[in-house]
């Protein structure tokens, strides 16, 4: 009948005065879910679906040409798709707009093919990347994307690719000598310019039977399912009040036979998400049968036969346990570094600059491992394990071996879930003063505001979306919000 079969669908989605300059709304258009927008007079349209886990971003916040999605915080262009913060990775479909007769027309077949140069044989240039992580990820990703037609060479000691949950690289003896690395296996590799992006690994216990079977950290995937099936009906004992530790025994309520978790400060989240967060989660555990031993710590793993059969703490308690998970905290895979010109800080933290370049020409860092200028904390140097950080670093870095100069400008942005709820941080709280609390933890619907020098400096919150990502929108563009403003 001659008939396209790909003809696309093209409805009348709404009347052209029915959105504002700075509004947005989400439309039907086939089978298409479309976030529809009038910004500057002029209206656009692309998916509405976040790239990262599906969000709808007619939920998020519009803010000037860009719209902040509101689960995790990632960032697209409304005229051309782009993704301009991460932790999305592909960039929006467009999908095409006309005005006619006051009705606003949208088209069903989006188009998005984001453009990747290729390996140029001509091009006798090599970059390496040292780690498999986000941030190796994204740096080879910016630079075929930028058109760089050299060798990109990636090492990883893991046998997985990155896939979503931050994964903490594994240490390599690597040699770093005048532009060549040398492997464990004897393997000379030559570069021009190199990206040192070998994160961090979790910190183990420092104590007698700290080895025995049956104390697991998490760390790989792999890690993962050992625990999963590990605490099956067993006394549990968690040792680290972090995001990792609380969300370990979150999961494993209904699995484990008992829960015991053990902190070294007063309540848990204490330095990140403030006292009485950290109070109200404990209570939320606790109401489910958790134990906890708070200001405490390990003194030595009892062991039979090779595994754990109690830990004795600090204060003198004996808890009996079939299995220890250890969530203390984190090392940076810097050792291979040691001896090296890189400058790096007390914490064996690599410096950098706002380029994410190191004090030797050439070498680059970028993740976990690296102490960086933050811009919304005044420039302050920080080191921030989080994923979408590590994918800001990548592209920034790849940028600057470019010679393309782009500032790092990103706002912290994670997120915790425990027992299917999920709380969204955005910002860097540290050194915090006060904090300025909207709603009830109790009520499971709050937002909480951290105020330092008369200054918000991060938000958290929990079922009141989209209000952390409209913090974080307000921090990525340099705008003060006031103690006097969040209260």
């Amino acid at each position: 009948d001659g008939l396209d079969p790909e003809e696309e669908v093209t409805d009348v989605v709404c009347d052209e005065a029915e959105l504002k300059d700075g509004e947005m709304m989400e439309v039907e258009v086939g089978d298409h879910n479309v976030l529809l927008v009038r910004c500057d007079g002029v209206y656009s349209a692309i998916s509405n679906q976040c790239t990262h886990y599906g969000a709808p971003l007619s939920k998020g916040v519009l803010s000037g040409q860009r719209v902040r999605c509101p689960w995790h915080g990632s960032c697209f262009n409304v005229k051309t798709g782009d993704l301009e913060e991460y932790p999305g990775i592909d960039c929006l479909p467009c999908h095409k707009v006309k005005v006619e007769n006051n009705k606003v027309y949208v088209s069903g077949q989006p188009k998005r093919i984001k453009w990747m140069g290729a390996r140029d044989q001509a091009v006798l240039h090599t970059i390496m990347l040292l780690g498999g992580g986000a941030a190796s990820l994204m740096c080879a990703e910016t630079l075929r994307q930028e058109n760089y037609g050299g060798r990109i060479i990636m090492v990883s000691r893991d046998d997985l690719l990155p896939y979503d949950k931050t994964r903490l690289s594994k240490i390599m003896n690597a040699e770093i000598n005048l532009k060549t690395v040398t492997f464990d296996d004897g393997l000379i590799q030559c570069y021009d310019q190199i990206l040192i992006a070998t994160g961090c690994r979790a910190k183990s216990l420092d104590c007698p039977g700290a080895d025995l079977e049956n104390v697991l950290m998490l760390e790989t995937p792999e890690d993962a399912r050992c625990i999963h099936y590990a605490c099956m009906g067993c006394r549990t004992v968690v040792v680290g009040t972090s995001f990792v530790g609380m969300e370990v025994a979150a999961y494993m309520i209904n699995m484990a036979s008992s829960i015991t978790i053990i902190g070294s400060s007063e309540l848990p989240y204490q330095k990140t998400l403030g006292p009485e967060i950290g109070k109200a989660t404990m209570m939320m555990l606790e109401e489910r049968g958790v134990m906890f031993h708070m200001n405490d710590a390990i003194a030595e793993v009892q062991g039979e036969n090779r595994r754990v059969k109690a830990v004795k703490l600090k204060s003198g308690i004996t808890i009996e346990a079939d299995l220890l998970i250890v969530g203390i905290g984190v090392n940076p895979n810097s050792e291979f570094l040691k001896g090296s010109p890189i400058r790096m800080d007390s914490k064996n933290y690599v410096i950098v600059d706002k380029y994410m370049r190191t004090n030797i020409t050439d070498v680059y860092c970028a993740g976990d491992l690296t102490s960086f200028p933050l811009k919304m904390a005044k420039g302050q140097n920080v080191s921030i394990g989080h994923w979408q950080i590590a994918q800001a670093h990548g592209r920034i870095a790849a940028l600057s071996m470019l010679h393309r100069e782009v500032e790092l400008n990103t706002v912290p942005f994670y997120w915790t879930v425990l027992f299917g709820r999920t709380i969204r941080y955005a910002g860097y709280g540290e050194g915090y003063t006060e904090m300025v609390l909207k709603g009830k933890f109790e009520n499971m619907k709050f937002l909480a505001l951290y105020i330092k020098d008369d200054e918000v400096v991060a938000a958290s919150g929990l079922n009141v979306e989209p209000a952390v990502s409209v913090v974080a929108e307000r921090l990525a563009e340099g705008r003060v919000i006031t103690k006097a403003e969040a209260e």
